[in-house]
């Protein structure tokens, strides 16, 4: 153990010292490890952090939840939304009957759209989203209010005018979200009283739900002020936790062609949707995202490891002498082949940690003008710095065996 220790401590110190000594030459080799490192970890860190943020916005539409609504969700360059668009719509008496019958659903919600503008005193706001829906859509979708509170039970069964607003909505209408909660706001000349502002969810990059952008009020008083029909209407179903979603949808299926009374011939005239099937989809886009960033950066890790074998070549012809010498003392082939191996590993390791810095730099600068935070995992770091450790035992691998089969006699004799 102590051998080793010994053996590491010193080639850590001869991997310095060839830094101090030839510091042009060794940065302009270690120059093309430095770079390959920073693809590397600047495509994983970057791509890993807008997979977790688009991971998370999917997870934002439910867990294990099916959407039954008259759109296939899959979309494609053969959509063919005319066919949809004819089916019928759906409607809050299909989502009650699925909740009698379903086995398998834990929770089910009626969920139904408009666009309106929004107005308190002076203030209007443009393009709000209103949003009627059923009592368990807060159960199925994750709402954290910041202000205030969530709309009851009473108000879900009288349909009473009041609702919660998104905080971006709040912020532009009043200043202070704060203020929002016991005020009313007003849109096509019906007013509603905010109970309670959500908090502040950012941008997502799947689309879905703007609650930044919304005012969510139930289902019965949406449906008091619109046609519910013709306001973009889906039901969403979550399983229950030992569910598996292909079931639920499976069981789902069944039901709505009970409910709508098809035939064993007929074509279905709804769709559901499988919302795993996006996080799925989303796996394998970042996996050949990732993989355009490995073969960007394997070019500069092939130039970086001819760079520091030329290194160890010069290296091994300098200290010729010095070889001789350990190897008259008793040095065994082994110990100089691990020294040198171990000491190219280091230069390695010291362009790695190089293009580590710079990532973490760059990810910093990021981080405030993306609409998300880059982060390097830990495993991403130990990965560059096991790329290090491969590339340069590969790379001194030639000038260590070099060094290990030299002649004692005419190592030293060599000047």
């Amino acid at each position: 153990m102590l051998k080793l220790l010994s053996i590491l401590w010193n080639s850590f110190r001869m991997a310095l010292q060839e830094l101090r000594v030839n510091k042009l030459r060794t940065f302009l080799s270690l120059f093309g490890i430095t770079i390959g490192i920073f693809c590397i970890i600047g495509v994983l860190a970057t791509v890993d952090s807008l997979e977790r943020k688009v991971q998370s916005d999917i997870k934002s539409f439910g867990n294990n939840t099916i959407y039954i609504d008259k759109w296939n969700y899959g979309g494609g360059n053969d959509y063919p939304w005319w066919k949809y668009m004819k089916r019928p719509p759906m409607r809050i008496e299909e989502m009650k009957f699925i909740k009698t019958k379903s086995q398998l659903a834990a929770n089910s919600a009626m969920f139904v759209s408009s666009n309106v503008k929004l107005s308190y005193k002076d203030n209007i706001l443009n393009n709000v989203n209103i949003y009627g829906v059923s009592e368990e859509f807060n159960v199925i979708q994750t709402i954290d209010i910041d202000h205030g509170r969530y709309l009851n039970e009473s108000e879900f069964i009288r349909g009473n005018p009041t609702g919660i607003i998104g905080y971006q909505v709040a912020e532009e209408l009043f200043g202070n979200p704060q203020l929002a909660v016991g005020k009313e706001v007003t849109y096509n000349s019906k007013k509603v009283t905010v109970v309670g502002v959500i908090k502040k969810q950012g941008q997502s990059f799947v689309g879905g739900f703007d609650y930044d952008q919304s005012l969510i009020v139930s289902y019965r008083y949406f449906a008091s002020v619109y046609n519910p029909d013709n306001s973009n209407p889906f039901i969403m179903v979550q399983g229950k936790p030992s569910i598996a979603s292909k079931a639920l949808q499976d069981e789902l299926t069944g039901i709505m062609r009970q409910i709508r009374r098809l035939s064993p011939v007929d074509e279905d005239n709804f769709s559901c949707n499988d919302v795993a099937m996006f996080s799925e989809q989303v796996k394998g886009f970042f996996g050949q995202v990732s993989a355009g960033g490995w073969a960007i950066a394997g070019l500069s890790l092939i130039v970086g490891a001819f760079g520091v074998a030329n290194i160890m070549f010069v290296t091994v012809r300098e200290r010729t002498s010095q070889i001789g010498l350990k190897k008259a003392l008793g040095a065994k082939r082994s110990t100089i082949l691990t020294e040198f191996l171990i000491e190219s590993a280091f230069l390695c390791i010291i362009g790695g940690l190089v293009g580590l810095a710079l990532v973490e730099v760059l990810s910093l600068v990021l981080s405030t003008v993306l609409p998300f935070p880059i982060f390097i995992a830990p495993n991403i770091i130990i990965l560059a710095l096991s790329i290090c450790i491969v590339l340069g035992i590969i790379s001194g691998i030639i000038p260590a065996s070099i060094a290990a089969r030299m002649d004692p006699v005419v190592a030293i004799r060599t000047k």
